[in-house]
């Protein structure tokens, strides 16, 4: 199982083309690249049940994926169409509110990720106080040597200051910063077309692991 180039070749042109007149003349196209990356990520959450306890062979892929059209009323952009496919996967699909992965599929810039994105206040709360209790387990996690070769943990998202009751000299400031724990794997696009795909995504996926399980039981 595999990404078809011409799922590729679609976005691209929609990229070019992001208007309804476009779109509808050409929908046979997005219906069939809509399919291929359904067909996929199906194949997806399958290979995950077998490494993953906190994901299910069953859950329904009409829940993980992101709908193409833009909401476009509080934005400035009014194109009306996504450029990229996306997939949240997760026991409740793309709408859990914990730790997921997140799929991403567009011309040079697909990538896959895990970790949990923005948690709410009593979860975010959670993972900073099991940083704080096992800092040196953390640290063990995301410096493991299959981690450092595939995963690139997020540090964009963070606050400025130290949060309210962490002193800022604490030895784990920078990570309780963060405002979203997520990790990610840039994906080429021969990689996501090659018959081989499921196992080039497997290997990143296996290597955040523990960096996921760490937030599970952070919310455990």
């Amino acid at each position: 199982m595999h990404i078809s180039p011409s799922t590729l070749s679609f976005l691209s042109d929609l990229k070019n083309n992001n208007n309804r007149e476009w779109f509808q003349e050409n929908r046979d196209l997005y219906e069939a690249a809509h399919q291929n990356v359904k067909d996929f990520v199906a194949a997806l959450i399958v290979s995950l049940s077998k490494i993953d306890p906190y994901i299910n062979d069953d859950i329904p892929v009409s829940k993980c994926l992101f709908r193409i059209y833009r909401d476009t009323r509080f934005s400035k952009d009014k194109t009306p169409y996504k450029n990229w496919f996306g997939a949240g996967i997760s026991v409740a699909g793309r709408k859990l509110n914990g730790p997921e992965y997140y799929l991403h599929i567009a011309p040079e810039t697909s990538f896959i990720a895990g970790g949990y994105w923005r948690p709410e206040k009593e979860h975010l709360a959670a993972i900073r106080q099991e940083i704080d209790y096992n800092g040196d387990v953390f640290k063990t996690v995301i410096s493991a040597k299959e981690f450092q070769k595939y995963c690139t943990l997020d540090f964009d998202d963070k606050l400025k200051k130290a949060p309210s009751g962490y002193d800022p000299d604490h030895p784990e400031i920078e990570f309780l910063k963060l405002k979203s724990f997520t990790a990610s794997h840039r994906v080429k696009d021969n990689h996501l077309t090659s018959k081989n795909a499921l196992q080039y995504l497997m290997e990143p996926i296996k290597a955040m692991q523990d960096f996921k399980l760490f937030l599970h039981r952070a919310l455990d």
